[in-house]
Formats: structure tokens, sequence, C-alpha cells
């Protein structure tokens, strides 16, 4: 039984929260709110966070991909799924795109989460929302904030190549062509800086910054804001030909705890991409940022969890739009 309350106290309820009460999430179309699966599968947050946690354990690289999977899936489309669809029919996928080939991972870590979820709420729990919450966790595991994530996404029943292609930022993009991709998803320069930061986790394949190793000025000089003895120490297992697959690890000192090292190396010029330290040279306001979150580690936190909430509500599929699918990699039927 529910305790009895006082007659004269006084409730707040969050506006989200008493819709669910009262009303089917379906009718709340374009609204995304953390307690969406509350009735309709009280388990799914546990599901995710059990298999995510059991993946990182195994694999500590995997939280930085399901990371990386979320953001590149919201770029492309808004944050409905698209990228975990297999080529099939009309479809082809995104997983062939310039930023995804040979990179990308992870699916199969999804495939298991949706398993486990359609047998416990058949047709309930979104492949988009799987992404969103198993990039918070990811990053809760490896020592990073945590945050509600707004859920109620829906799937997409298609998938983009050529904005896969466009849409996320490359490596070798200028800062203003990222900082103009980050723009046109509705995001600023406060979240470039800050979603920069999950580089803390994760690595980089040698072909994404060789050219800063040998010839970044087209006249085979090396990045002059890449710290030399940093650059001597990265050219050994990044050659001028060959090891294109090679790995590094863009926090080299932390790699697998999410903290404000990124930034830190960055001030020391050494950051792995040059899309990562041209945030420290190329602008003063990202710069100053960037010299904020090197000195104050729970302000980057708390800026990070923010700009994640944020890019998950690009663009998300809700009500009657899309479908939920039964199996990520295709749509249903």
């Amino acid at each position: 039984m529910m305790p009895q309350l006082a007659t004269n106290a006084i409730f707040v309820v969050p506006l989200a929260l008493a819709l669910v009460l009262c009303f089917p999430p379906a009718t709340f179309a374009g609204v995304l709110y953390p307690q969406f699966y509350d009735f309709s599968c009280p388990q799914a947050k546990d599901i995710v966070n059990s298999v995510v946690s059991k993946a990182v354990a195994k694999d500590a690289r995997m939280a930085a991909s399901l990371l990386r999977l979320h953001f590149h899936d919201c770029f492309v489309k808004g944050c409905d799924g698209s990228i975990l669809l297999d080529s099939s029919g009309t479809i082809t996928s995104e997983k062939r795109s310039v930023p995804n080939r040979d990179s990308i991972r992870g699916f199969e870590v999804v495939d298991e989460i949706k398993s486990s979820l359609e047998k416990a709420c058949p047709q309930t729990v979104s492949c988009a929302d799987i992404l969103a919450l198993a990039a918070r966790d990811s990053t809760v595991l490896t020592g990073g904030p945590s945050w509600d994530v707004p859920l109620g996404r829906r799937d997409s029943l298609g998938a983009s190549l050529s904005g896969s292609n466009q849409n996320i930022p490359a490596p070798n993009n200028t800062f203003q062509t990222i900082l103009t991709k980050f723009k046109l998803k509705g995001l600023h320069i406060i979240d470039f800086v800050a979603l920069s930061g999950s580089h803390t986790i994760g690595n980089a394949r040698c072909t994404s910054f060789r050219q800063r190793l040998y010839n970044n000025s087209g006249y085979g000089q090396p990045d002059f804001s890449l710290e030399q003895s940093y650059a001597a120490r990265l050219r050994v297992n990044c050659p001028r030909s060959g090891g294109d697959q090679n790995l590094f690890a863009m926090d080299p000192e932390s790699p697998r705890k999410f903290d404000n090292g990124y930034y830190k190396n960055l001030i020391g010029l050494k950051g792995l991409l040059s899309s990562d330290e041209m945030l420290y040279t190329q602008n003063q306001e990202t710069m100053e940022l960037v010299r904020r979150y090197a000195a104050n580690q729970d302000e980057f936190f708390d800026q990070f969890a923010k700009s994640m909430i944020k890019m998950g509500d690009i663009a998300p599929l809700t009500g009657n739009h899309g479908e939920i699918r039964r199996i990520c990699r295709r749509i249903n039927g």
C-alpha cells in the first residue's frame, strides 16, 4: 500500500512524468523523456547496462566504440538507428562510408542487447534508444559522468550513405568545416569542444593522422602543432606507407579512463588528430574552453552530459514515424 500523505504536502511532478502517468507514450510525438519505458519495459535500462558492462569488461575498447556509434548515428538523418542497418534491397548501409569503413564497431553488442530486450519486451525498445543508453553506460563505466537519457526514439526505415560521407566530421576537415557540421545539427561551439572530449577514450588509426607526421604542409614537413618528441614516437608504428590500421590511443596517458586528460594533451600539443589539436591552436574561444576543461574536470563532465543530451535530440523519429525494429540490422517485414 502507498503511505498516507499529509494533506498540506506540496509536490512538484516533472511535466514529462506527469504526462506519462496520464497518457500513453505515443500521445506525445516529438517529446523524449527518461521515463518513456517505465511502464512498457521497466527493465530496459538494466538490460542495456548489463550487456554493455559485460562487453566493456571483455574488451575495454568497446566503451569508446559504442559511444562513437551513437555519435555517428545522430549526425546522419538524426538519432534514428540508421547506422545499424545492413545493405539489403533498396538500403545501402552507412557502414561502408569513409568515416565508418574498417573502423566502426560494436554491432554485435547492440544485437545482444536487442535480443535480450525482445525476449523481455517484444517490439518495444527502439534500436536508436539502445544506442543512446549504451553511450551513456559506456561513459559511466569508464569513469565519466552520468545523465538521464531522454527516450522515445523510433527507428528509421532507411539509411544514407551519402549523408554519412558528408555529415560526420573528419580528422582532416578544417576547423570551420567541422564547426559548420555541428551547427547544421543544432549544436554550437561549446558542444563541439565538449563532445570532442569523448576522445579521452578510444583509438585512432594511423591513416587518420599520418599526414601530420610526414607531409602536413605539403612540403614534407611534420605538423608544427604536434609536439616533436611525441611525433617521433608515433612515427615508429605509423610509417610513411603501410600500417594503415595500426591503432593509437588518443589519450596515451589514460587511454581507458574517461577524464579530462584529452584537454591537457591538447595544451601540450599532443592531440593525436588534427581535428583535436585545432581546438587549442586555431580559435580563441575553443582555446579558452580547452583550458577550462583541462583545469576543471567537473566542468567538463557537466557540459559533456548536457551536450550528449542535446546531441541525442537531433531529429528523432517519434510518434507514428519510423518503427520499432525487431532486429537492428534490418527493417521489419
